[in-house]
């Protein structure tokens, strides 16, 4: 079969699983060939298919640790017939170049929010794993929840608080933007993003491996968060999802009371950088934003894509000698995205964006690579008029 993207507005249709071998293969060179650093021996991630997920484990395995590690992923199965989704290749590929080294990568496929995933996963830390965890790594990006132990099925919306809010976005497919308003949200729809989005499930991880003594001395757990700048103010910290994102932070404080007390450990989330994601298409202003700064800080020498940014977290900071937290103790690597510089400039920039001017004025070109680089599109070297062996690649398990 040959695959050509296929993108509706802002929504990518299919992936190129050879795409995104290539990609998963770029991003562990560039861990090998950054500053190596010694960090968990083994390690569980929550959300490890693809972002800021995949490349803490791409980090991890390649980047100096050698962590053994398990992967917690909800994606979609390939068949001899359809393409499966970007995440389940990205497994497959990584657990190949992981076992190449003599690491152990083991990939759970399922609903992290389920006890019967937990279940599965301590059962499989204990009786093959070692028994034992240095690291949890919490990266789950879904819209929708269902709670455990209600069955209630909860949705997140991106809504703003209090206010309409506005902006203009980019739609991939036809090369422009579009303007889009968003009403405010309601008091259901925020608690909702909370129980999606929020710290809830966190910390049933958390207390669940502590509970089960299957955590090393030492034991760290982090979960990535996100402030961003004033143009996404409205929406983004002040929206629903900054609720979300505060509930996540006040969760990693109450664990980090527990964690220490018990394991002489440590809790806190970790604020990254603006990437570009499959749902930031659809947050008002945030992709002209993203653009917008993607040239601002090349300009300035700190453009840092989402694997070199985890990698400088790793290596510098969590596992490195250059801490960088602020006074709520959420570690800050998004520190070169809020400089007083780098914003001015971005908004200043962002202020003037038309319909007509809008990829002179932003790196569109970057942001739309990019986002075909998430789906194994665009990638450098690939031949995509090349067929893809569907049937071989159903036989690959992740």
């Amino acid at each position: 079969m040959i695959i050509k993207p296929r993108v509706r507005g802002s929504l990518a249709l299919n992936c190129h699983p050879m795409g995104c071998k290539k990609i998963v293969e770029d991003q562990i060179k560039i861990a090998k060939d950054s500053k190596q650093y010694k960090g968990p021996k083994k390690v569980l991630i929550l959300g490890a298919s693809s972002g800021y997920g995949l490349a803490t484990r791409i980090s991890l395995a390649f980047g100096g640790s050698k962590s053994d590690t398990i992967g917690v992923s909800f994606e979609k199965e390939g068949t001899e017939k359809k393409v499966g989704s970007a995440g389940w290749y990205n497994n497959i590929w990584f657990k190949e170049a992981a076992e190449k080294e003599g690491l152990i990568a083991k990939n759970f496929i399922g609903d992290a929010f389920s006890h019967e995933m937990r279940k599965e996963v301590l059962e499989y830390i204990k009786d093959e794993f070692g028994g034992k965890i240095d690291l949890l790594v919490y990266s789950v990006a879904s819209g929708v929840r269902q709670d455990p132990d209600t069955g209630i099925v909860h949705r997140s919306c991106i809504k703003p608080i209090n206010e309409e809010f506005g902006g203009y976005t980019l739609n991939i497919q036809k090369e422009e933007i579009e303007y889009m308003s968003v009403e405010s949200a309601t008091e259901e729809e925020i608690a909702n993003t909370v129980k999606v989005m929020g710290g809830e499930d966190w910390s049933h991880w958390v207390k669940t491996l502590v509970d089960e003594d299957v955590c090393n001395e030492g034991f760290k757990s982090v979960a990535y968060s996100y402030i961003g700048g004033d143009i996404t103010r409205a929406v983004y910290r002040d929206g629903t999802i900054g609720q979300a994102k505060e509930h996540l932070e006040q969760t990693a404080v109450e664990l980090n009371t527990l964690v220490s007390e018990k394991l002489g450990g440590e809790v806190y989330t970790s604020v990254n950088r603006a990437i570009t994601t499959k749902a930031s298409a659809f947050i008002p202003c945030f992709s002209i934003y993203a653009s917008v700064l993607f040239k601002v800080m090349a300009e300035q020498g700190k453009e840092e894509p989402c694997m070199e940014h985890t990698h400088r977290l790793l290596a510098d900071m969590i596992y490195g000698d250059s801490p960088n937290f602020d006074a709520q103790g959420r570690m800050r690597p998004d520190s070169w995205e809020l400089t007083d510089e780098i914003q001015e400039k971005s908004v200043n920039i962002y202020n003037d964006i038309t319909e007509e001017n809008f990829k002179e004025l932003c790196d569109f070109k970057l942001y739309k690579k990019y986002f075909m680089n998430l789906n194994g599109f665009e990638a450098d070297g690939v031949d995509y008029d090349s067929d893809v062996d569907l049937e071989w690649l159903s036989t690959l398990r992740p």
